[in-house]
């Protein structure tokens, strides 16, 4: 009998341990799930327009941590002065009437989809122009309540944003572009919005702009106050730097060919009237049609901007080469009516020589004239030789280095219109060397010194 008891008894705590092991391996924890969220946000026990307590249950404002991933940099507006981008926004705060059992850790978090469950923080995007959710497949937004009451909030979205911009150091400037986020209705004492520790801003990596590079990033504070109280507010200061081979390639380097192309006039002859007027005109056109390209990219600000500068004295310079020759054309109408009025003095003198010539031969019983040894004041003969002696007993005079290396081209000896078109090929591009010279060195500079600040 001793024995059958015993048998027994082990076969009845075998049974009881099968059946306990039986029943752990059926819980379903999901169903743990639903019944914990029923009996924490179930009818009466919880109230989604009740703000959370402050730290330790006390009655100070809710503290709510931001931090962001910032996914893409989409485009950067110069005209529109915004910018648009994707991320990924994160808060996160501790609601103590959301505390439940974890089940000895065997449950982590709760997962919702539906924001309106729980009270959330009335955040807005102060500087946002648009602004969408991503809905593709499903809702891009989750909220993880975990067994200590803490929140976590996490949604997709795009932005346009706008992004005011000083553009006069343009395309040589770096530009601050601002997110900026506050609440709408809670007061700090309500409501307090704080970066996450560590790192509340992350950047993907191998982010592609097209016409700038993001150098860095800045979290700061901006709390604002208005007449209905303080409010909290969070701001990232994204650097942007402006591409500049792009620009070089598209507007610098072209206004420099065609400052270049309308100085070859000054190697045409005076006379290819139809060659330098047609080259003038057609570089004057393009480069006025070059400018008003760029400013159409651009907005109708007040002030003065680097590229306005640059294409001002490119289309100067264009426009000087064009009234040089109208400079020239009329030296040269002057020089040919001069050399006209000498051709006709000279005939004029001849004549009357001629004529005199002719009375001497036909006078045969005239006596010959002595000429006096005494120089009257008025002869103009006697005149132009006391001139000529004067001449020849001056002094040598010294050349000068400059008259030197003038003398060494061919048309110095030559008209006034020929000496323009030598004195424009060496100061026209003496002179833009230097502009370039001052340009370069002002912007890039001052570039510099906004760089350190």
């Amino acid at each position: 009998m001793g024995t059958g008891h015993y048998f027994w008894a082990i076969f009845y705590f075998t049974s009881l341990c099968s059946a306990s092991l039986a029943n752990n391996a059926k819980i379903n924890f999901r169903e743990k799930e639903k019944k914990v969220l029923d009996q924490i946000l179930g009818a009466g026990k919880y109230d989604a327009r009740i703000r959370p307590s402050g730290i330790n249950g006390t009655d100070g404002p809710a503290i709510v941590r931001i931090n962001l991933f910032v996914r893409s940099i989409m485009t950067i507006s110069d005209i529109k002065m915004e910018y648009s981008v994707q991320l990924t926004f994160r808060e996160q705060w501790t609601d103590e009437r959301l505390k439940f059992d974890d089940i000895q850790g065997r449950l982590k978090y709760l997962t919702l989809t539906e924001a309106n469950r729980v009270w959330m923080p009335d955040l807005f995007f102060s500087n946002e122009k648009e602004g969408h959710f991503h809905n593709i497949i499903m809702p891009n937004v989750y909220i993880r309540i975990f067994p200590n009451g803490s929140v976590l909030y996490s949604i997709r979205i795009s932005l346009t944003l706008a992004c005011p911009m000083n553009l006069k150091l343009y395309p040589l400037d770096r530009q601050i572009c601002s997110l900026r986020m506050a609440s709408y209705g809670w007061t700090t004492n309500d409501l307090v919005f704080l970066w996450k520790e560590g790192d509340p801003v992350q950047v993907v990596k191998n982010l592609h702009l097209p016409r700038f590079t993001l150098e860095k990033f800045l979290t700061d504070y901006c709390n604002s106050k208005t007449n209905t109280g303080e409010y909290s507010c969070l701001k990232v200061d994204l650097l942007f730097k402006r591409e500049f081979s792009y620009y070089l390639i598209q507007i610098y380097i072209p206004c420099c060919m065609l400052v270049i192309v309308s100085w070859v006039s000054f190697w045409l002859d005076q006379g290819a009237v139809p060659a330098r007027v047609s080259l003038g005109v057609t570089t004057l056109l393009t480069m006025a049609t070059q400018t008003s390209g760029i400013n159409a990219s651009l907005p109708p600000v007040s002030y003065t901007k680097a590229i306005d500068v640059w294409t001002g004295v490119c289309l100067t310079f264009v426009f000087g080469a064009l009234l040089e020759f109208a400079l020239v054309n009329y030296a040269s109408r002057s020089d040919m009516h001069k050399e006209n009025m000498k051709k006709k003095r000279r005939d004029l003198e001849q004549a009357s020589l001629d004529a005199a010539s002719d009375l001497l031969d036909t006078d045969s019983n005239a006596t010959f004239a002595m000429k006096p040894l005494v120089r009257h004041p008025g002869d103009p003969l006697a005149l132009e030789k006391l001139r000529q002696c004067e001449v020849h007993m001056q002094p040598p005079k010294r050349p000068s280095c400059c008259k030197t290396w003038l003398s060494k081209f061919p048309t110095r000896q030559c008209s006034r219109s020929k000496r323009i078109d030598v004195i424009s090929r060496i100061t026209f591009p003496l002179v833009f060397a230097l502009f370039n010279l001052v340009y370069w060195s002002t912007y890039l500079f001052r570039e510099e010194e906004d760089e350190t600040f």
